[in-house]
């Protein structure tokens, strides 16, 4: 089924709401930053916040639809706009994980913590792991971090070369943060929770 102007408007309100808040929270400065929510599985289709818009300022037609190559698709009632170059990615995260929102933010804790772990970022025993879906004590996490590329095919093999199902986060090192979930309000949860972990590491470190 392929979707509608209705479901991709939807979309676009819930992914505008939360890039307000991701934007007062300093992870989105500038127009960076990128947020997406799956409409459609057969084919799969993706509303993807559209390139170069201040994150904070963003009405629900400011998506782009993308297909699984982060190639822009066409939605009758939808003004064609321009995706994130990062679109092809968010479609790969979609595809492997099955999940229906994953957000893209620039955190400064995500980029540090990929500078001082390049390997991954190593955390256990602590209460906020339960945020994660992860247990509070006794589970070694391991948040990956990937090389970054401009490439999105390239940073996609990346990705799915370190994705652990456990753990619904990735860092590219010196760029910003991956996550994934069911639904937006999810994955703004697991975000706002993976962001403290790296503060609690770096500052434990």
């Amino acid at each position: 089924m392929s979707p509608t102007a209705e479901n991709v408007l939807a979309a676009g309100a819930r992914l505008a709401a939360e890039a307000a808040r991701f934007t007062a929270l300093g992870w989105m400065r500038g127009t960076s930053g990128n947020l997406s929510e799956v409409v459609t599985r057969d084919p799969l289709r993706l509303a993807v916040t559209a390139s170069g818009l201040d994150k904070g300022e963003l009405a629900a037609s400011d998506v782009a639809v993308v297909g699984p190559g982060g190639g822009p698709v066409t939605v009758d009632g939808i003004e064609p706009l321009t995706p994130s170059a990062e679109a092809g990615l968010h479609a790969r995260v979609a595809a492997l994980t099955g999940a229906d929102s994953i957000m893209h933010v620039h955190t400064l804790n995500s980029v540090v913590a990929g500078h001082h772990w390049p390997g991954g970022v190593r955390l256990r025993d602590i209460e906020t792991l339960k945020g994660i879906g992860r247990l509070a004590h006794d589970d070694e996490v391991i948040i990956p971090v990937i090389a970054n590329s401009q490439d999105m095919a390239e940073l996609g093999d990346r990705f799915e070369a370190a994705y652990d199902p456990a753990t619904p986060a990735v860092i590219v090192a010196s760029h910003g943060l991956y996550t994934w979930a069911p639904t937006p309000l999810r994955a703004r949860h697991i975000t706002e929770c993976v962001d403290w972990l790296l503060a609690y590491r770096i500052a434990t470190r």
